[in-house]
């Protein structure tokens, strides 16, 4: 079993910045491909970014492209989503996530079906 702790949330003005991390326990002996996603209130979750295990390859949102880089440090699988020039639209709770499992280390993936464990979401608010 794997457990994520995502930590970093809070609430901001419009135009700030927020760093979320997020951290994989438990049986997490390689790298995974990791995500980070979020959900409106009365909208579906959403990826907002993603890395391969790799880490060399990453991919955005159009909506946060631009404003928003994730990373992950070598090796482990702790990943961070550096968000900037916030806006109130990027309201909502971000969960973390990992695709357990063997493929490729140059691949991400962005649909919420792909990911295997989630965190309990850290709570992020941009005041207009």
């Amino acid at each position: 079993q794997v457990q994520l702790a995502e930590s970093g949330g809070g609430l901001v003005q419009t135009g700030g910045s927020l760093r979320l991390s997020c951290a994989a326990s438990g049986r997490t002996s390689t790298s995974y491909a990791m995500g980070w996603f979020r959900q409106a209130p009365g909208k579906e979750r959403e990826c907002v970014a993603a890395i391969s295990r790799s880490g060399w390859i990453t991919g955005y949102a159009n909506s946060v492209k631009g404003r928003v880089t994730i990373s992950r440090e070598n090796g482990k699988n702790t990943v961070y989503l550096q968000m900037n020039s916030l806006k109130p639209e990027d309201t909502g709770v971000y969960y973390c996530a990992l695709k357990g499992g063997y493929y490729s280390s140059g691949v991400y993936y962005t649909g919420s079906n792909e990911y295997d464990y989630w965190g309990q979401g850290t709570q992020v608010t941009v005041s207009s």
